[in-house]
């Protein structure tokens, strides 16, 4: 890995070199390393090292960005002539007002030398208790164990500075039989934070229990979607309409509905990179601090994200949302939050008298932005609850719901979150019991 020194060095030597009105550097040096299995075996072990400068200036209100992976003066310089070319070909966007401009920042501790340190050996270790409980129980597990490290610099020539190292281990496993599976994974700054016998105790019983599953009906169910499929839900949900592009094209089912119900009074939302309870940078790509932002407060519509190029254009701050240029998504929520409740998962499975019980989504996607349209299937254990108990597997069940319907059904909500990963980020749910969640179609398996 790079020293926070020399990264540094390469950004300023960069704008030093830079003959346009306004320029950025962002440089990413990463390390990370994936312990693979299937079958019941390691059949892959990879790392991985490597550094991506991206270079973005501005002239005349012209916007040009390249970027290399070879750091070498030569490169460097071969990268800037390239972004100056693509501004000078550019068409002047008059809505850019200026790159932002330098803010103190709040000190995050984001490493952890355990991760970083992680070996081969070690990753090993631990995938060999998630087969031991596969072979045990006749199952076969596959998944995928990754560990890493992270750094990245944002630098401009309006003063900005930042870098941050951030450190991050994620597992995931599905246990499957003939005709059923269970899915668990787990994400942490600190690999050791990870229980594994949890973990696989989780997937081993979901997919053990799912055996044999029934086929049920299409219809209106009450549901508990746990985080998994709750955090599927609330990135579509972002993506949708939480950023300030998406609003001021009015795309966005935001869009008029500030200061307006559009959920339960029991659905509070917010984005804060800036909690230990999440993962990810203290800033954003821009190098602007990352603010906490309630996004949906007790039901309400609040508020939405902002980089430094939407907010200029409603004379407003950046809330530092800003993603990669060039980027054509907008400013985005990266660390989402859904406020947790006072209940348990057997509390609510026992307050059902009938419902089906999710563990996460597949293959989902958005029909419709403005309507919150989302459709998909479930899968890795999927339990139909009868008079408060779970009483078997059921075939896998396709849905078309409308996420802010589903958000203004929500009977009861977990006292316990977990963290998810999202699109461009993370987001820590809880789990949710839904009201006449809608089932379109079923499968055969």
């Amino acid at each position: 890995m790079m020293t926070r020194k020399e990264i540094e060095e390469i950004m300023k030597k960069t704008l030093e070199l830079s003959t346009a009105d306004q320029t950025e550097v962002l440089l990413i040096n990463q390390k990370s390393a994936l312990t693979r299995f299937a079958n019941n075996q390691i059949h892959q072990n990879v790392s991985e090292k490597n550094a991506r400068l991206s270079i973005r200036v501005i002239k005349d209100k012209k916007t040009g960005t390249a970027s290399t992976n070879i750091l070498s003066k030569k490169s460097v310089e071969g990268a800037l002539k390239k972004a100056l070319e693509i501004a000078d070909n550019a068409s002047p966007d008059p809505d850019f007002k200026s790159l932002p401009k330098n803010k103190e920042l709040k000190e995050m501790d984001l490493f952890s030398k355990n991760t970083a340190n992680y070996l081969p050996i070690d990753r090993a270790k631990n995938v060999a208790v998630i087969i031991s409980r596969a072979n045990r129980d006749k199952l076969t597990a596959a998944g995928a164990f990754s560990t890493g490290a992270l750094t990245i610099g944002i630098a401009n020539s309006l003063g900005v500075l930042k870098v941050a190292t951030l450190t991050e281990a994620d597992v995931n496993t599905i246990f499957m039989s003939q005709n059923s599976s269970g899915y668990a994974d787990y994400y942490a700054k600190d690999v050791k934070e990870i229980d594994f016998h949890k973990l696989v105790n989780s997937a081993a019983e979901k997919a053990l229990k799912s055996v044999d599953p029934i086929a049920i009906q299409p219809g209106r169910y009450t549901v508990i979607l746990e985080p998994a499929a709750v955090a599927d839900m609330l990135m579509y949900l972002a993506f949708c309409g939480f950023g300030a592009l998406a609003y001021q094209e009015e795309r966005s089912f935001m869009s008029e509905k500030l200061g307006q119900k559009i959920t339960g009074e029991n659905i509070t939302i917010w984005d804060d990179g800036t909690s230990s309870d999440t993962l990810g940078l203290p800033f954003d790509f821009e190098g602007v601090p990352k603010q906490k932002v309630i996004l949906i407060e007790d039901g309400v519509a609040k508020n939405i994200v902002y980089d430094s190029y939407t907010a200029h254009k409603e004379d407003k701050k950046s809330t530092g949302h800003a993603l990669p240029a060039p980027n054509v998504y907008g400013p985005q929520p990266s660390n989402l939050f859904l406020k947790n409740g006072g209940y348990s998962t057997k509390e609510m499975v026992s307050s059902t008298k009938k419902g089906i019980l999710v563990t996460r989504f597949h293959y989902t996607n958005i029909e419709d932005p403005l309507k919150t349209m989302l459709t998909g299937m479930t899968r890795d254990g999927t339990f139909l609850i009868e008079d408060g108990e779970i009483a078997c597997g059921v075939k896998n069940l396709r849905f078309t719901q409308n996420i802010l319907e589903a958000l203004s059904n929500v009977e009861m909500v977990s006292e316990k979150t977990e963290l998810k990963q999202a699109f461009f980020g993370f987001c820590r749910t809880p789990a949710l019991k839904i009201s006449k969640f809608n089932f379109t179609g079923a499968t055969e398996f």
